[in-house]
């Protein structure tokens, strides 16, 4: 009878931490530990969408290792920030390399994005810190992911732990 009076206290703790939260949380918030990545095609022409996609892999590529090496949101951000000549000098390399030579821009800001899913982690739609890269004029659809934690970076080999307070409670409370 003790067990389940604790359990239900500590539901209802959790409802009202729920509710208590989630209705003052502004979706501004929501990318607090995020650093995104938007890589704009030039125009929504078949080759400036292809080309945008090798830009993509390449950029991945050069930002991986270092990005990997980043313990934090603020650690990432400034090595970026820190890259960004190099970004744009790997999209434009890209680009000339397949006949485009209308250049790339970087630049890390703010930006509002829409809810998305990434290997099963949600995303919601608000304003997050982001790596920009504009091919061109910047005009066409675009690709977007997740530099910080590395979402868009390994390979589709994510391990993102999410933990719960209170299960972790529940389960010390049973001796699991």
């Amino acid at each position: 009878m003790k067990k389940i009076a604790v359990i239900f206290c500590l539901a209802a703790a959790a409802l009202a931490i729920v509710f208590a939260c989630g209705t003052g949380a502004a979706p501004a918030q929501a990318g607090t530990e995020y650093l995104r990545i938007h890589i704009r095609a030039n125009s929504d022409k078949e080759a400036d969408q292809s080309v945008k996609y090798a830009v993509r892999d390449a950029v991945v590529a050069y930002l991986a290792p270092t990005v990997a090496e980043c313990g934090t949101k603020a650690a990432a951000m400034s090595a970026v920030a820190a890259r960004l000549d190099a970004v744009e000098s790997v999209a434009t390399r890209v680009l000339c390399e397949n006949g485009f030579f209308y250049g790339a821009r970087a630049r890390v800001c703010e930006e509002a994005f829409p809810t998305r899913v990434y290997e099963g982690v949600t995303l919601p739609a608000g304003v997050y810190d982001a790596l920009i890269l504009e091919l061109g004029s910047g005009a066409g659809d675009n690709w977007w992911c997740v530099v910080y934690p590395p979402l868009c970076f390994t390979g589709g080999s994510v391990n993102v732990v999410y933990r719960s307070k209170i299960a972790e409670i529940i389960q010390k409370f049973f001796g699991k």
